[in-house]
């Protein structure tokens, strides 16, 4: 084994056990970053090319398939809903198989494919990879949108049951104010339900790519259901709206800016919000609006209530 792969694998390593351990204990927040910092280091190496990497081509299959492991745990440790999740037990099964990816000659575990083309960013890594975008100017980027896989998004989840003295939300996102919405690749937007910490109180939904964008606007006119009952979110609460676009050059998809929405806005009707300079602060406390002029996210809400 060279010297920089016995460097690697212990780095890999030490990450892996520090991100289980944060998981076992339920620190969620710590556990997800660590997994998602790994699982993008695991990726980059697995989609290096042949001579600059330590690792074979089925090594690094393996390793693909690590990482993509890994995302899926963070997803579970990010969701509410726990049938058919990864679990913790499941994910430690792979230390040992990282530890000794050089001689593991076996079938892998888990029925999983490696993610292709597509960088896992860390939460707030996004910023640094960007630091030549101007977000108030715009500036999306040339380049066909067939130049690259880009993303396919579309999780929207169906109006829970009624019941009774409690209130349903439905909100319609009709469209998003942005200097430069024409040059924005594949647009679509992140719904989340997030408490004062930033934890998920509700699955994460992505809508589908925006119907039509048209001079100053990206349209969408798409329903999101949120995932519980009004009366059951907690005090401080906040419902999130990311919106991403796909940069071929840098082949992944990028926040390009986010607005929120308290629960003391959640009113039957119309309602614009302002837009924030990503990186998205679930926690609200270091908070800049994308630009001074009069652009906007466009919401209608209903509520249903038996």
């Amino acid at each position: 084994m060279s010297e920089a792969a016995r460097s690697l694998l212990q780095r890999w390593g030490a990450s892996f056990r520090k991100g289980t351990d944060f998981d076992s204990w339920g620190q969620l927040v710590e556990a997800i970053d660590e997994y998602q910092i790994l699982a993008r280091h695991l990726q980059k190496e697995a989609q290096s090319q042949h001579n600059n990497s330590e690792f074979t081509e089925d090594q690094k299959k393996t390793i693909a398939k690590i990482a993509t492991c890994l995302e899926l745990r963070s997803a579970a440790l990010q969701s509410t809903q726990s049938q058919d999740e990864f679990k913790l037990e499941d994910l430690k099964k792979l230390e040992p198989i990282l530890k000794n990816i050089l001689t593991y000659n076996k079938e892998f575990p888990f029925d999983v494919q490696p993610v292709p083309l597509r960088k896992i960013l860390a939460p707030g890594e996004e910023e640094h990879l960007e630091f030549e975008e101007d977000d108030e100017e715009g500036g999306a980027g040339a380049g066909s949108p067939n130049s690259f896989p880009a993303r396919v998004p579309g999780t929207l989840l169906p109006r829970l049951p009624s019941e009774p003295g409690m209130t349903l939300l439905t909100i319609n996102i009709e469209k998003i104010g942005l200097k430069d919405a024409g040059q924005c690749i594949d647009p679509y937007i992140t719904v989340s339900v997030k408490d004062l910490n930033g934890i998920d109180l509700t699955p994460v939904q992505d809508t589908p790519v925006a119907l039509r964008k048209e001079d100053t606007y990206v349209h969408f006119n798409v329903d999101i259901e949120i995932q519980k009952h009004i009366e059951r979110l907690t005090k401080g609460a906040a419902i999130f709206f990311e919106f991403k676009h796909y940069k071929p050059k840098k082949r992944f998809t990028s926040t390009k800016c986010f607005a929120f929405m308290e629960m003391d806005e959640i009113k039957p009707g119309a309602i614009v919000i302002e837009l924030y300079k990503k990186p998205t602060d679930f926690k609200r406390k270091k908070l800049q609006l994308l630009t001074k002029k009069p652009l906007y996210l466009h919401l209608h809400q209903t509520l249903h209530k038996e």
